[in-house]
């Protein structure tokens, strides 16, 4: 409907029609083959006229699946809340030709699934009860023919609804239904960070401003949807899919089965999308269970609407905030209290329950904080990692009331957060003193003029008469790189044959984020090559070591630092085996290394160096684990070893005859700390932005009802705006060459921008998102009837 009324505002014939339906509007198996020394498992390029292209030859998740693949489907729940019964199951196989068998609870292992090991909540396969629309209850194993052929309203299972929770006051209401019986309340986890004492703080502030704002489902709308295959090798099991998190996945794996983690093989896929929703199994445990048992391999791959219904979603979010400052602007205390729907199991909800609560008070200097994360069941679809950990929702809040005390104050907004912006030497809320690397100051240094600019284009538009109100708003955010508070290492590991090939075997997944790029030029770029010598072999479980999973933000700062440190220690063997100083330059030639020192030049016959099994000759491993500490009990503590930071101005036009939004322009400054790649840090940003504008403007998941990518909306061409991408360099000593991340910062201030701008429009601020034409023609409707 954004789109339809960004068309429509200009077509003054159809305004009535339109401003009415709102009114109304409620809302192969080669991957798995052994890899031979130098093979490259990655991204595939050819060079043309010396440029790279394209090629189309990268296998994802549903590629190369081989042609005696049996396929599974699983059968999901139509309900939210129900009791399930199964009837005679084996009859449904013998009695349709081409379907194997009929896979249940009973068949699997250890029939429980979750990220935290002493939080296995989810059951592989439905045992008596079902929890969300969605939630798998038997998988049929055959031919892709026969199981699709079937129906699920034909199979022996009887369903017996109960009372299903649905939203946190449901969850949270006295006498509500349990959605697990064992968990009270329905609370999952609590969590939260005291520094000061905020509430004796608040009073004496001289402008004080407070707020409850609400976030809903949110779908990643990967392009690939979830897919992989899997067979059985002897007393192993191997699987080719496309995931965010190989290690993980095979530990997972073998878990259900009953394996030793040595048992299972991951490979992954070319990803076609995470954003987090891939760190969650999918088919891996079901296709592993059912190659197991047939001897066979076996396919699966989800269509749309199952994808959608069945994968995890941005937690929903309640936020209740109050910052207060004194006469100078100066930020004195922040209470904040964040909720989260967490849905039917509890994913990734405790790092989401974590995390807000550390970043709850922006990136900028605050004596007294007191900041509660809680997790709650419902029975929505689950809620887990979803670019940002919950950080996007609470930069909603914290941003909004940023403006509000601008306003209290008469102070430009930009200079509101210039003057709190936290800085090296600075303490965080929870006592961590970032010792560098602290851009923001610099990232709204860089936006100011542009800031400027843009207040005057406002004031000339909106000077002229009509129903198209122009805004601008800023929005700021940090984000700590890596795990929350825990060990968060990875290990890389290049090696040199005796024909002189390098290999670089990288455990770290890329799911478009360009980490297959960014750690080959940070090896070669330390061991002194070009980095079209590196081959890679990426993610095999049985080749590379745990690089951690891609998530978070961390791959470039944590699995970089650990390539950089790979390639020094070949460097290093290098030059030992030619007597070399630490300034040599290095050339492969072949069978031989030349190693130039000075005006000394050496050759290191590779032929005659004592070679592995695999003709390995000489190798560098890295390994870097960033320092960090757990926190106290009042969330005391070093939860990351160092923190990105950016800020956005946007600028839109708002009709408010029609409650529609055009953004018209986004400028985005980021400390990257050093930018390795810059083309890809700017894809990064404005891919970040995109989806930032639709958690502001029109992405709503409704379990039943947008389960397509017809009726959820998300961000097209025709919805992006001009994006101008101002790369801020603040370096990280510990980073590789300085680096930090930029995954998840893209999109963390892009809604509070926005959202700040739809304010300074209308005078409206919305506190619900997304902002759907509805929701906000009825809030400029309800202010005017107010005035």
């Amino acid at each position: 409907m954004d789109g339809l009324g960004g068309v429509l505002c200009r077509c003054t014939g159809y305004r009535k029609i339109v401003a009415a339906v709102l009114d109304a509007a409620g809302n192969d198996p080669q991957p798995l083959s052994t890899p031979p020394a130098g093979a490259a498992v990655g991204s595939r390029l050819a060079k043309l006229d010396g440029v790279p292209k394209l090629t189309g030859a990268e296998r994802y998740g549903a590629d190369a699946v081989p042609a005696d693949a049996l396929w599974l489907r699983i059968v999901r729940s139509p309900h939210d809340s129900a009791r399930v019964v199964l009837g005679d199951l084996e009859a449904v196989a013998a009695a349709r030709p081409g379907v194997e068998r009929v896979l249940t609870a009973a068949d699997v292992p250890c029939n429980r699934i979750g990220i935290y090991p002493d939080l296995r909540d989810q059951p592989v396969l439905a045992e008596g009860v079902v929890r969300y629309r969605g939630d798998p209850v038997v998988a049929l194993v055959g031919t892709r023919e026969a199981v699709t052929a079937v129906r699920d309203e034909d199979l022996p299972i009887r369903y017996e609804p109960l009372s299903p929770v649905h939203g946190l006051d449901e969850a949270r209401a006295p006498g509500a239904p349990l959605v697990h019986d064992e968990t009270a309340g329905n609370k999952l986890i609590e969590g939260g960070v005291e520094r000061g004492d905020a509430q004796e703080a608040l009073p004496g502030c001289a402008v004080t401003a407070q707020g409850r704002f609400e976030t809903t489902f949110v779908e990643h709308a990967y392009i690939e949807p979830e897919a992989g295959w899997a067979r059985r090798v002897g007393d192993r099991v191997e699987l080719f899919v496309s995931t965010q998190t190989p290690v993980m996945n095979r530990d997972s794996t073998a878990e259900v089965l009953g394996l030793a983690p040595t048992q299972v093989r991951i490979v992954p896929s070319a990803c076609g999308g995470g954003f987090g929703g891939k760190l969650d199994v999918s088919v891996q445990p079901l296709t592993a269970l059912a190659a197991w048992l047939t001897g066979k391999p076996v396919a699966c791959v989800y269509e749309r609407p199952e994808s959608m219904m069945a994968s995890p979603k941005r937690h929903p979010t309640a936020i209740e905030a109050r910052f207060g400052c004194d006469a100078d602007g100066k930020l004195q205390a922040v209470a904040f209290d964040a909720t989260f729907d967490t849905g039917a199991y509890a994913s990734w909800g405790p790092t989401v329950a974590s995390r807000v609560p550390i970043h709850a008070s922006g990136p900028y200097a605050v004596p007294h904080v007191s900041a509660r994360g809680r997790a709650f069941y419902t029975n929505g679809p689950p809620a887990g990692a979803f670019r940002g950990f919950g950080v996007p929702q609470a930069a909603i809040a914290h941003e909004a009331l940023m403006d509000d005390l601008a306003d209290g104050l008469g102070m430009d907004r930009l200079e509101m957060r210039l003057k709190n912006a936290i800085r090296a030497g600075d303490a965080t809320a929870t006592g961590q003193v970032l010792e560098a690397s602290a851009g923001l100051a610099p990232c709204l240094e860089a936006l100011a003029p542009r800031w400027r600019r843009a207040l005057e284009d406002v004031a000339r538009a909106n000077a002229q008469e009509g129903p198209v109100r122009r805004g601008v708003g800023i929005g700021c955010m940090w984000y700590g790189i890596g795990n929350t508070a825990l060990s968060n290492p990875s290990a890389m590991r290049i090696t040199l044959d005796r024909e002189g090939r390098l290999t670089l075997f990288n455990g770290a997944v890329d799911i478009g984020q360009g980490s297959t790029t960014i750690l080959a030029q940070i090896c070669a770029d330390t061991l002194g090559v070009a980095v079209d010598r590196i081959a890679q072999v990426i993610g095999d479980t049985d080749w590379t070591e745990d690089a951690g999973k891609t998530s978070a933000s961390r791959q470039t700062f944590v699995s970089g630092k650990a390539a950089e440190l790979a390639g020094a220690a070949l460097r290093a063997a290098i030059l030992r085996e030619a007597n070399a100083a630490d300034d040599a330059t290095i050339e492969l030639a072949g069978a031989q290394v030349v190693v130039r020192d000075g005006g000394r030049r050496v050759e290191i016959d590779l032929a005659r160096l004592e070679a592995d099994a695999a003709g390995v000759v000489l190798e560098g491993v890295g390994r870097f684990d960033p320092p960090t500490t757990t926190l106290d009990a009042k969330g005391q503590g070093k939860p990351y070893a160092t923190f990105a930071f950016g800020a956005q101005v946007a600028v839109v036009d708002v009709d408010t005859e029609l409650g529609t939004v055009t953004p018209i322009r986004i400028h985005a400054a980021h400390d990257v700390g050093r930018a390795i790649n810059p083309t890809q840090v700017e894809g990064q940003i404005e891919g970040g932005i995109a989806q930032g504008l639709g958690l502001a403007l029109m992405e709503e998941y409704l379990p039943g009802r947008t389960e397509n990518l017809h009726d959820y909306l998300i961000p097209t061409v025709g919805d992006v705006p001009e994006i101008e991408v101002l790369i801020v360099e603040d370096p990280e000593p510990l980073g590789p060459f300085g680096a930090k991340g930029v995954g998840e910062p893209g999109l963390v201030p892009t809604a509070p921008a926005i959202l700040g701008a739809i304010r300074h429009a209308t005078g409206v601020r919305v506190t619900r998102v997304p902002a759907l034409p509805h929701r906000l023609r009825r809030a400029l409707r309800e202010r005017e009837s107010h005035r």
